[in-house]
Parts: structure tokens; sequence; C-alpha cells
């Protein structure tokens, strides 16, 4: 080989030795980088580990707020991703709003500010975070608002150039990225979380912004949850308050059916919730006088009950001042009618039985006709005194129309008293039991005795309605007259 062949050689041998040292030294540069990368993956994927962690803890230990829960994910994503700081707004009780639930002390604006308020901020600092740390933002304003009405995660990398921050009366003019998620748990809309850097913090990377969302899914089942055993706790709490007031309201009805002589008198309350809007009692007058009521008021539920026990002492009171049916009512009447709300009422019937004449007068305010039956011919009538129900006039038209009637009692006639559940209950077709149903089943029972017609009804009823629930309350007096 000539020596010219043998410097070819040399040259071409070290050009390659030195390009395969600048591959080799690349390639050590991208390993070294590969792992960087990787150690910060690492990193950021045992941050968020403790992230979850300590949530799942918190949560299970602690049962916060919901201020606190979203201090604890605020914080914890800013450790996960090293922000500079994050907020969460969340729809409380206005639908149409998104209310600051928490936003960290050093986190970055994440609303458009009003001119007005950058000229306050100017001569009063405080006034710019006063604004921040109060304002409402409408779900579908701002970037906060643009990212729950889409629905999806926003990596934003300089928030003043974003379209949903330019409007002619707010402005943004700091330097600032974002990584902004939507909050949804069950197919609801929670609120939106966001994190922030300010630009000589650098931007987000797509590996920090792929962990924020996965911190934001665990974040919305967290409130999501946590949402969910509030409202638990409060219907425990409430449901236990519904069953204390049953328990009172069930003191306020007759705790045994009256014993009077020539009389078996017998009457029941079955509510179709925890509390009543029907009630009956029984008033002894003197000796031979005893007054019977039953009422239902217009409602079911707790507003029903507590006007329900209103009336139940304006009638005592009322009862002592007059043996007069329809005087008892006027005054019941003028005394509730002040204190009662437009869309309500009370429809009632009043009877006074005089166990030593055999006799039975009753009055109507509003209320369903009693039945009588008769047993001599073994039919049913209707008692109808006109009557006006109570609260449904301050007195003079009341007093004008109402009316009261007076029956004799014979030896085994008897008398149904009833609010309109029975009547109104319906079956799985969609029929009432209606009137004339009731009717023949009181006609079929009577001579057997008061127990045994409300024994009927009820168990005839039952089988009308089947499994169906049952929409209103049911209350029954019957009196029978067996002497």
């Amino acid at each position: 080989m000539t020596l010219k062949a043998e410097i070819y050689v040399i040259i071409v041998l070290a050009a390659i030795l030195v390009v395969a040292f600048f591959i080799l030294r690349n390639q050590r540069r991208r390993s070294k980088r590969l792992q960087n990368r990787f150690k910060a993956f690492r990193s950021e994927e045992e941050r968020l580990f403790l992230f979850l962690h300590d949530l799942a803890i918190a949560i299970e230990q602690t049962q916060p707020t919901s201020n606190k829960l979203s201090e604890i994910i605020v914080d914890g994503i800013d450790k996960v991703i090293t922000a500079r700081g994050g907020a969460i707004y969340l729809i409380e009780s206005d639908p149409q709003f998104l209310i600051p639930s928490y936003i960290s002390e050093s986190c970055p604006p994440l609303v458009g500010i009003p001119v007005e308020i950058q000229k306050k901020a100017k001569r009063n600092a405080s006034a710019l975070e006063s604004y921040i740390r109060l304002s409402r933002i409408p779900i579908d304003e701002g970037i906060l608002g643009h990212c729950l009405s889409i629905g999806q995660y926003l990596h934003v990398k300089d928030l003043k150039y974003h379209p949903a921050l330019r409007d002619s009366f707010t402005q943004y003019n700091e330097n600032v990225s974002a990584l902004i998620a939507p909050l949804r748990y069950a197919g609801k809309d929670l609120g939106v979380l966001a994190v922030a850097r300010r630009a000589e913090d650098g931007v987000f990377t797509s590996n920090e912004f792929n962990t924020f969302r996965m911190a934001a899914e665990q974040s919305s089942f967290a409130i999501g949850n946590a949402r969910l055993h509030r409202i638990a706790q409060e219907k425990t709490v409430i449901e236990r308050e519904l069953r204390n007031a049953r328990d009172v309201q069930r003191i306020l009805l007759p705790q045994a059916d009256p014993r009077v002589s020539g009389f078996r008198i017998s009457g029941m309350n079955l509510p179709a919730r925890i509390i009543s809007g029907d009630y009956y009692d029984y008033l002894n007058l003197n000796d031979h006088l005893l007054g019977i009521v039953i009422a239902d008021v217009s409602g079911k539920g707790l507003p029903a009950g507590l006007l329900m026990a209103m009336c139940r002492s304006l009638m005592r009171s009322a009862a002592r001042e007059t043996f007069s049916a329809s005087q008892t009512l006027a005054m019941v009447n003028r005394q509730l009618f002040p204190d009662i709300r437009e869309d309500m009422f009370i429809s009632m019937s009043y009877s006074i039985l005089n166990t030593e004449a055999g006799s039975l007068t009753t009055c109507r305010a509003g209320h369903d006709p009693a039945l009588l039956y008769r047993w001599s011919t073994n039919k049913v009538e209707m008692l109808r005194p006109q009557g006006l129900a109570l609260g449904v006039d301050q007195g003079s038209v009341f007093e004008r129309v109402t009316q009261e009637i007076t029956v004799n009692l014979q030896r085994g006639d008897c008398v149904l008293f009833y609010t309109d559940g029975i009547k109104e209950a319906v079956n799985a077709q969609d029929e009432e039991f209606g009137i004339e149903r009731l009717c023949e089943v009181f006609r079929k029972a009577a001579p057997h005795g008061a127990e045994t017609i409300m024994q009927e009804i009820q168990e005839t009823l039952f089988q009308f309605t089947g499994e169906g629930p049952q929409m209103d309350d049911i209350t029954m007096v019957v009196i029978e007259k067996h002497t």
C-alpha cells in the first residue's frame, strides 16, 4: 500500500472515530435526558400517589367541608406539578354561578378584572384581592365558564390571549399559563379546578397536563362523594327531626276512644307521609255532650302538620266557649284566617253528640259529608249541611253560609266521618275508590259495629289500591248507637 493510501485510510478511520465519538456523546446526553425525564416522571407519579392517598385519608377521617376539601385538593395538586397556585370554583345554591371555594394565597388571577376595579387597585391593593375572592362567575363567562361549558380540559399557555378573556368591560394583563379542568360527577357539573404559573416559572409540559387531568378526575370524584355524604347526613337529621315531630303529633291525637253511655266510638289516622295533615279529636264538653272533630289540612308534610296542630289548639279553646257547633267553627275561622297562607285551607267536620238525647248535631266547613247508616232501612244517607272551608274567608261569608243539622240516632244506626284520602285513593288503572264504593262497604259492615266498619273499609281500600303508594292521609271516625 502506498503512503498516500495509508494516509487516506488513517484520515477515514479518524473521521469515523470522531463521528462515533459524537454519536456516542449524543446518545449519552439523550440517555441522560431520558433518565432525567424518567426521574421527573417518577417523581410526579410519586407525588400524585401521595396526593391521592392524603386526599382519601382526609375525606375518610374528617369529612371536610367544601372549602376545606377544596384547599386540600388545590394545595395538593400545586405540589404534584409545582404550580404557582390554584383555585376551585364550585356551583353551590345558585346553578347559574361559579363561587370561589378556595383560592391559594399566591394564585395568579384567573378571571378578567373590570376597569373600575383596576383603578381602585392602584389606590388600594386589597381591592383587587377582594374582588377575586368574592366574585361570582356566570357559568358561561370567562375562561372558567368557557371550560365548564365545553366540558374539556384546557392547557392555556397565555391567558391574556384567550378569546374568553377578551371583553370590553374587563381586562386581563397578566403573563400567566394555566391548566383548567371541568369538575363533573354522576353527570352533573360541580365546578372548575385550575392551577397557574407566571411566565417566569415556565409553561406547563404535556406530562404535567396529563398528571393534572388524572388529579382533576380524582378530585371530581372526591367532591362528588363528599356532597353525597353531606346530603345523606342532612337527610338523616331531617328524617330524625320529622320522626320526632311525628311522635309529638301522635300525642296530639286521641290516645284512646271515648267510652260513652249507649254508644261505641272508634277513630284512626293513617298518614301518607311521616307527618299527617289530617287529624281527629274528641272534646268532653260536659257529662252528656261529646264534641267530635275530623279535619283535613290542604297539602301534606310538615306545613300541613304545623297548621293541624294550631287548628287543634284553637278548636279545643273555642269548644269551651259555646255548645253550638256552627259558632265554634266561626270562632276558629276568625282566629285562624289572619295566620293562614293564601294557598292553604282546612276542611273540617265538627259534631256534638248528645248521649242523653241520643242526637247528633253536625256542622261542616267544606268537608266531605258524613255518612249515616239507618239500621231500620239498611240504607246509607249523607249528612250535607252547608259550609265553607276554614281560612278561605275572614268571617262574614263563612258565618252566613255555615249551617248545622241535627239527627236522632236509633239503636243500630252508625255515622261515618272520613277524609278524602279514602274516596280519592286510586288503583293501578288510575281508578278512584269513590264515594259509591265507600257507601257500599259502609252499608255492608255497619250491622256488625264500629270496629268492623273501620276494619272492612281499610281492608277493602288496601285490596283496591294494591301495592301502590298511599297518596293521601286517611282518617276515619265511626259512631255506633248500640242501645
